[in-house]
């Protein structure tokens, strides 16, 4: 992402959200949680948004506004903030709060205890409260070669898997690129993560596809998704370059990218990660509406 420090910071403080959700009781659960009959998107693909690109935005305020464009989901919200969605009738298409940052994922066996933790006390959490997703990273390289991190992220994520499994929750893992955001981070690259998915050898364990990232570090977007879309189990937008908004003035055309994702037979949450160009609120929400529209194919 374009400001990398403020979603690091983000995910830091929604840690300590699971052990908060802990204490509260959550709204009842639902499978169904917009009701999208009359809205004026087509809604063949499931419309989401990324919490951390409107910050300044209250999430009572921000729900208000998905819900008016016609959207189900906000990803990236922690068990706190749970409730405020229910409330909205708005759902959770990508739970965090239980992983410690992206520089410090799976790949090293010192952080094991702490995520398996962690997982270990979201995974119940987020199957009460109906939700499906719950994000983690490889964490960062350091030097260390692809055939050890790829062995500690497959040992470490096993001992979390049966949880997973029974609780029909799935563990996803993001490709981010490392060459001008996430410097040295270890899931850079399509093939990478797919080979961490068969050692892990869980059907729920999956990638999340971020189309930005991939762009950046591998590109080809569309055939890489026409042949690896049984392991990604959602998917982010960005602009290409600089995170920008998702029209005219960057390099994809994510109406064939969204159409290619639809053909796979995708069920899934598309969340907009972009950042919005506009400094006031109105203008924020009107580039998160065109930015929806364009992919709404």
């Amino acid at each position: 992402m374009e400001n990398s420090s403020s979603r690091r910071n983000m995910l830091r403080n929604l840690v300590g959200g699971v052990a908060a959700a802990s204490a509260g009781t959550l709204i009842t659960s639902f499978d169904n949680p917009i009701d999208n009959s009359d809205s004026k998107l087509k809604n063949n693909i499931k419309h989401s948004v990324c919490r951390w690109c409107y910050n300044d935005i209250p999430l009572e305020e921000l729900c208000v506004a998905v819900k008016d464009i016609g959207m189900g989901a906000i990803d990236l919200v922690g068990p706190k903030d749970w409730p405020t969605l229910q409330k909205y009738g708005l759902y959770s298409s990508m739970c965090n709060g239980a992983e410690i940052s992206i520089e410090d994922g799976w790949n090293e066996k010192k952080n094991h205890a702490k995520l398996i933790s962690n997982y270990t006390e979201m995974i119940p959490l987020a199957a009460k409260a109906g939700y499906v997703n719950i994000i983690c990273f490889s964490g960062n390289k350091r030097g260390v070669d692809d055939e050890i991190t790829w062995a500690n992220c497959a040992e470490g994520l096993k001992k979390i898997m049966s949880l997973a499994e029974k609780h029909k929750v799935n563990i996803v893992m993001e490709l981010l690129n490392s060459k001008i955001n996430h410097k040295d981070y270890n899931c850079d690259r399509t093939p990478w993560g797919v080979e961490l998915v068969k050692r892990t050898g869980s059907e729920n364990f999956k990638l999340l596809y971020d189309i930005y990232h991939m762009q950046i570090d591998e590109g080809d977007v569309i055939r890489t998704i026409q042949d690896n879309h049984q392991y990604f189990a959602h998917y982010h937008t960005g602009g290409v370059p600089g995170r920008n908004e998702i029209d005219e003035t960057q390099e994809l055309y994510y109406p064939a990218v969204v159409r290619a994702i639809l053909n796979t037979g995708f069920k899934g949450y598309l969340a907009q990660e972009f950042i919005p160009k506009g400094k006031e609120k109105a203008q924020q929400l009107a580039a998160l509406k065109n930015g929806v529209k364009i992919c709404d194919v």
